[in-house]
């Protein structure tokens, strides 16, 4: 079964274009930040008239026309190697024996490998059956565009914000401020537009807007917005206990831990975790009887199925359905070949509930639990920002109860409604990352 994304209008948060087969929309996400709170009176009587500005986030930010990697750059790697075979023919009687030895070499594969081809074996029919199906759907409605000449240009280069703090740092910083019991409050509640607000009030506290508008902080001279009835904890995995004094348990968590790879190690961008680390995370304490819990993966079966075999048990959190986010251009085609040996198209995404003796069956409203499908496709063009993943609230939001408090960790960016945490969890909330647009738009 596949199934698209539907396309989320949030407030506040950066959006990722999604295709959906129900209606399509390339809007980017709009949101309200306020300067002033409305009060229904004021000393005649009247009301106060409230003035906004309207932002949204920057739409070139989602301007992926190209592929990553054209299938034809990969027939041209693959041409290229046969004309090596064809010189190497020539020499053959000299060189026989080290060109076996080098053939050898290069057809065998280690097991990780040899996994990762299996599974790709296993779902490449659904990738590509499901992702055709959606992209004919949003080429019909307009959502994507296909690629003439004219658009084929070099299109600017983004440039991410320069003088932003370093939000790392500052979680390095909360371990040397008093101990949670020292603090006389554990939340703080932003009741002021336009509040600047110092590093201390950050560190050890969750921080809440819980006012129907966007609301504009400075830290350390930068400016974030904060969409409405969002909270955060700005920590890192050390300091979760402000979270877990937060009296919420949660109906839904989504986890975006950072993966060790190779990658990772050489580019030295982000810290990552290992496998003992990231089962440390107190899931059992944060999730609600019937809690969703969303785990967001990377290709590598090692990966996969540490979630399944050894993480969910763990946490007490049974394994339901694994779903797929598939990446295309605003044209429709996939970013990286299906079938490139190194990067793929799609992500991967495994659903679980916690289990719970005493747990009630989640029921819709005719009475029926209701069912995960498994196998689900999320189809959208991605965000140009490293390790930016789509929201999840409209795609979850048939099998979760309405109103319920909702986590994501490990989180870059904030949700409506939604509790973040993670040790950048402002990243992709700073203002460089909007345009304002004019009134009346």
């Amino acid at each position: 079964m596949w199934d698209p994304g539907r396309q989320e209008d949030p407030i506040g948060i950066p959006e990722t274009r999604s295709v959906d087969s129900v209606s399509s929309s390339g809007a980017c996400a709009t949101f309200i930040a306020s300067d002033s709170t409305t009060k229904p009176e004021n000393d005649d009587g009247g009301y106060y008239e409230m003035f906004t500005q309207k932002f949204v986030f920057r739409p070139e930010l989602f301007d992926v026309t190209k592929p990553y990697i054209t299938p034809a750059v990969c027939k041209e790697c693959q041409q290229s190697n046969e004309k090596e075979d064809l010189m190497n023919g020539v020499e053959k009687e000299i060189s026989i024996s080290v060109i076996e030895k080098k053939r050898k070499r290069c057809a065998v594969f280690n097991q990780g490998e040899l996994d990762a081809m299996e599974y790709h074996r296993k779902i490449r029919k659904l990738i590509l059956d499901g992702s055709l199906q959606l992209i004919q759907e949003g080429l019909k409605s307009g959502f994507l565009n296909p690629l003439f000449e004219k658009q084929d240009k070099c299109s600017k280069p983004i440039i991410s914000p320069l003088d932003t703090c370093n939000l790392s740092e500052l979680c390095e910083m909360a371990k040397h401020l008093p101990s949670l019991n020292e603090m006389e409050h554990q939340t703080l509640q932003l009741m002021e537009e336009g509040t600047s607000v110092t590093e201390q009030d950050f560190f050890l506290r969750v921080i809440e807007n819980n006012s129907s508008f966007t609301k504009v902080i400075t830290l350390m001279g930068q400016k974030y917005l904060l969409p409405p009835k969002s909270s955060f904890l700005l920590s890192d995995i050390s300091c979760m206990q402000p979270l877990l004094n937060y009296r919420k348990t949660f109906d839904v968590i989504v986890i975006d831990p950072p993966w060790q790879n190779k990658s990772v190690k050489r580019s030295n961008r982000y810290s990552y975790l290992s496998p003992l680390q990231i089962k440390q995370i107190p899931i059992p304490k944060l999730a609600a009887p019937n809690c969703l819990v969303v785990t967001w993966v990377t290709n590598r079966q090692k990966h996969l199925r540490f979630i399944k075999e050894e993480l969910y048990p763990s946490w007490s959190v049974e394994t339901v359905a694994e779903w797929h986010w598939v990446k295309i251009t605003s044209s429709g085609e996939f970013v990286f070949p299906l079938d490139s040996p190194h990067k793929k198209p799609y992500e991967g995404l495994i659903l679980g509930r916690v289990q719970e003796k005493t747990a009630l069956p989640l029921r819709n409203a005719d009475g029926n639990v209701i069912p995960i499908p498994d196998h689900k496709l999320i189809v959208s063009v991605p965000c140009t920002l490293h390790s930016h993943k789509p929201p999840l609230a409209e795609v979850l939001k048939d099998y979760i109860k309405p109103d319920g408090e909702y986590l994501e960790l490990f989180a870059r960016n904030l949700q409506p409604g939604w509790t973040s945490w993670g040790n950048e969890v402002l990243k992709f909330q700073h203002m460089d990352y909007f345009i304002a647009l004019e009134s009346g738009s």
